[in-house]
């Protein structure tokens, strides 16, 4: 290994950053130079290019916040208690019944569930309270040179920079997460380009400050994801006592008949009903405490963020604002 390679490593080493930050040997300026070349093959424009990358530097806080790992993992409990709150819940139900007849109309074109749509946007930004405030290009940018996950992110930042090339926000309106999750949705560029709508049709996918597209995207999103119109996402059920939950999981399908014979039930006590639909049971807790019968829209919203804990709190947020 070259001295200056090794000096270079040991200095990381020393400052707590793994060996992928050699990436950054690369200065910040050369880095520019190759994306806007890169961008430009992609079709964007060099006005585009110009007000977002004259005078761009690295962002130091995304690299701490990316580099940052979470001290401990929350319990199923724990999870669940601080994302399903009576404040949020009642938010919900404001918000609900203030956006009601967008709501409707957002259900009929997208067969999607509204209420589903609104708990997806209740814990991603509290119902558009908290949707960020980095500057997109800035940390894709950092996190693209930086090197942890280069390519990931240089392909998120080149369709970011598609996003502003057809003017559907403002470089300056463009923040979000120290990631790079943009606008009410938190929806990533990539994502933004393959399902963010125009639902009120002013020309704009307005993510950021449109209540109506940022709900449709959401509904749109799910409806590309598998979302079946009419059916449920789960619902809590009491298992018998002699079941064994090692063999449990969202993977492991059976009809929900066939859970009903061999003694599934109700959160209440009540029957589950003899359907053919495919369903599993999923144990967030292991085995004790709850338990949840879940069907094919569970994977959908697992498509969303592929957290058994997410997917199951959108759907009890979503059942408790309907």
């Amino acid at each position: 290994m070259p001295a200056t390679r090794r000096i270079l490593l040991s200095a990381l080493a020393a400052a707590g950053l793994p060996a992928s930050f050699a990436r950054a040997q690369e200065s910040f300026p050369s880095f520019l130079s190759g994306l806007r070349a890169e961008a430009r093959r992609a079709g964007v424009s060099d006005g585009t290019l110009n007000t977002a990358l004259n005078g761009l530097r690295p962002n130091d806080k995304v690299v701490e916040l990316d580099r940052k790992q979470p001290e401990f993992t929350l319990t199923w409990a724990q999870y669940r208690d601080g994302r399903l709150s009576d404040t949020r819940i009642n938010r919900g139900r404001q918000l609900v019944a203030e956006n009601l007849p967008l709501l409707q109309q957002i259900e009929s074109r997208y067969n999607v569930s509204a209420r589903v749509v609104v708990a997806i946007w209740g814990l991603e930004t509290n119902y558009g309270a908290f949707t960020g405030n980095f500057n997109v290009i800035e940390a894709l940018a950092t996190l693209a040179w930086e090197g942890r996950r280069a390519k990931f992110f240089r392909g998120e930042l080149i369709a970011a920079l598609k996003v502003l090339d057809a003017g559907h926000v403002s470089f300056e309106r463009m923040r979000g997460s120290y990631a790079g999750a943009m606008g009410q949705p938190q929806f990533m560029p990539s994502s933004f380009n393959r399902l963010a709508v125009d639902f009120d049709g002013d020309g704009r996918k307005d993510i950021w400050d449109d209540r109506a597209d940022a709900l449709a995207s959401i509904a749109n999103y799910l409806s590309k994801s598998g979302w079946q119109g009419g059916e449920r996402w789960g619902r809590e059920v009491l298992l018998p006592a002699s079941m064994d939950t090692g063999g449990l999981g969202r993977d492991v399908k059976r009809p929900l008949g066939e859970w009903a014979r061999m003694g599934v039930r109700e959160a209440d006590g009540s029957p589950l009903p003899m359907y053919d639909q495919p369903a599993a049971i999923v144990v967030p807790s292991g085995g004790n405490g709850q338990a949840f019968v879940v069907y094919q829209n569970f994977g959908a919203i697992r498509r969303y963020n592929p957290s058994d804990f997410y997917a199951l709190a959108v759907g009890m947020l979503a059942d408790r604002v309907a």
